[in-house]
């Protein structure tokens, strides 16, 4: 009870920090925005101490399946506190800030060719955008979509190299998918595997077609409120990770899909030899009987 206590209470200020880390490392506007954010950070870490201070689960996936929100949660800190370097001012930055700066206008440079997501992204600026707007944009994406690509890579080799989820044990599909019915529908694993494509299908096309959708709608959402330094940072967090989280969630599905069927021919295999036990010893006592 304790340990749990104190793991919840752990994750709820981690949550904390990590939402009013863009508020306080940068410089607002307005003292009610940074207070609005506080505020906002305060009811998340809430939400995050009564779901892990409780026995079962209620939203939160993937509880006692690590270490998926842990990469998840690694990838979002490391790259808001990496976006808050390259929105800073470099003259009031320390050394750390600006080594940090550099790595991602140099992902950016890697990642930034013609039809990349990257370039996607800088072009839905309008051409008359502030040309420091448009590099500060370019390498925050830069080192937002290769932080994406990073947990997406060390997670397939998890599951390839570790076999997860095996080393943590029994995978309960009730307590680590909480949103997802297995009862519903005829075969649990056909919607596994379903979801699963869904969910790598959708991870792979959203850092392509949000920055399109939002060249469409540019009539209706201005770009250049990326200008706002608090902005840009979640746009592009979110821009990047989230697709990033939802194709680690396809994996993950599409593994668990795949331990069901194993399990499920292990016990056919078991069945059947019981069977054939079953035959062997009836055609013995056969024998048996006609010797006697």
């Amino acid at each position: 009870m304790i340990a749990q206590l104190i793991n919840a209470l752990v994750r709820a200020i981690l949550a904390a920090v990590l939402v009013a880390l863009p508020a306080l490392a940068l410089p607002s506007a307005s003292q009610d925005g940074t207070q609005i954010v506080v505020l906002i950070a305060l009811v998340i870490a809430l939400l995050v101490f009564l779901e892990y201070n409780s026995a079962y689960p209620s939203f939160v996936e993937f509880r006692y399946a690590p270490p998926i929100n842990r990469l998840r949660f690694g990838a979002a800190f490391l790259t808001i506190a990496v976006l808050c370097a390259v929105c800073a001012d470099t003259a009031a930055t320390g050394t750390l800030a600006e080594i940090a700066a550099s790595f991602a206008g140099l992902s950016a440079d890697v990642l930034d060719v013609p039809f990349s997501p990257v370039r996607l992204m800088v072009m839905m600026l309008p051409p008359d955008a502030p040309p420091d707007l448009v590099a500060t944009l370019r390498d925050a994406a830069g080192f937002a979509y290769l932080m994406g690509m990073i947990i997406i890579g060390v997670f397939f080799l998890l599951v390839r190299v570790t076999g997860w989820p095996a080393r943590t044990g029994a995978f309960n599909v009730w307590v680590n998918l909480p949103l997802f019915d297995p009862t519903a529908g005829r075969d649990v694993v056909t919607r596994l595997q379903r979801h699963g494509l869904v969910n790598l299908v959708l991870g792979f096309l959203l850092p392509f077609c949000i920055p399109a959708v939002s060249k469409l709608v540019s009539g209706f959402f201005d770009p250049l409120v990326l200008s706002d330094p608090q902005t840009l940072i979640w746009v592009v967090c979110l821009w990047a990770i989230f697709p990033a989280s939802l194709m680690i969630r396809g994996m993950a599905m599409n593994r668990i899909a795949q331990l069901i069927l194993q399990k499920r021919q292990r016990a056919y295999a078991a069945a059947e030899a019981e069977e054939g036990d079953a035959h062997t010893e009836t055609a013995r006592r056969a024998e048996d009987w006609q010797f006697i």
